[in-house]
Parts: structure tokens; sequence; C-alpha cells
């Protein structure tokens, strides 16, 4: 089974090849994410940044743990594999808003978080309609379209306090 990435190796099940291509740039950008979330608290800490434990929790949950569940539950739960053309604009618009939101933030540019929280919003949209048709079971859907909801709750949240913040 040469090409396979085991999950469970004693109940046989494994992630197709082409499902394991379908995630892993989301898998590689999102654990960037977690690891500059993780710089970003080591070195903003020491130096009281007013911004620096907000970002650093943003850059590990969103930009981070986010991406790779929604790029993995994609590539798993979806019944078809996602295109390579679909997966490279959720990934960029995805990645363009994370930014958009940080920089906004940490320059108190409120336009810049709004205009990243609209492309988050249409990123998520496309994750959402990558898995309307799904072989998984019903809570693994469940539970994938609940980060979905999450995440996209999180967005006027965040919005509202950036105007409350810096606006």
């Amino acid at each position: 089974m040469s090409g396979e990435l085991r999950i469970d190796a004693a109940a046989g099940e494994v992630i197709a090849p082409s499902r394991w291509r379908a995630m892993r740039t989301f898998v590689l950008v999102g654990s960037m994410a977690v690891i500059a979330g993780g710089l970003v608290a080591a070195v903003t800490g020491p130096a009281s940044l007013a911004d620096g434990s907000w970002a650093a929790a943003y850059l590990v949950l969103v930009a981070g743990v986010g991406q790779v569940a929604l790029g993995v539950g994609q590539a798993v739960l979806a019944a078809v594999v996602p295109s390579g053309r679909r997966r490279g604009w959720e990934l960029l618009l995805y990645n363009v808003a994370n930014t958009a939101v940080l920089l906004g933030t940490v320059i108190d540019t409120v336009p810049l978080v709004m205009a990243g929280g609209v492309i988050l919003l249409v990123a998520l949209l496309l994750f959402l309609s990558g898995v309307r048709r799904t072989h998984a079971h019903r809570w693994q859907l469940v539970g994938y379209r609940m980060l979905l909801s999450l995440l996209a709750a999180s967005i006027p949240v965040g919005l509202v306090l950036a105007v409350l913040r810096h606006g």
C-alpha cells in the first residue's frame, strides 16, 4: 500500500494518495502558522507589545489549527476530492484574509480588518460548498460544519471588537 497515509493500521483505514495531496498544503501552511504563533508569543510577551497575545492566538487558532482542520476535513469528507484550482482559491483567500486581519489589527486600520473578515467569509463558504456531497458519517459532517460556523460567527464579533478598539 505504498503512497497511502495510514490512519489506523489495526482497522485498515488509510487516506488515499489523492486525498492526502488535497490536504497537504493546508496542513503545511497551517502548521507554519501555528509555529509562527508560538514565535510571536515568545517575542511579544517579554516585549509587552499590545496586540502580541491576540496575534499569537489568532495565528495558532484561526490561521493554523482552523486551516489544518478545514483542509483535512474537506479532503477526507468530500465525496469527490476538490480540484486543485478550488483548493488553490481556498488557500489563497483564507491566507489573504488572515494576513489582512492580522496586519489591520497591528497597524490599527479597521477597513483592512473588515476586508479580511469579508474575504474570510468567502473562503469559509468555499470550504462549506466543497463538502456538499459526502460519504462521511453524519457526526463527521456535523463537526466540520460546526467548525465552519464557529469561524464564521467569530467574524462579526471580531469586526465589532476591531471598531471598538481601533475605530
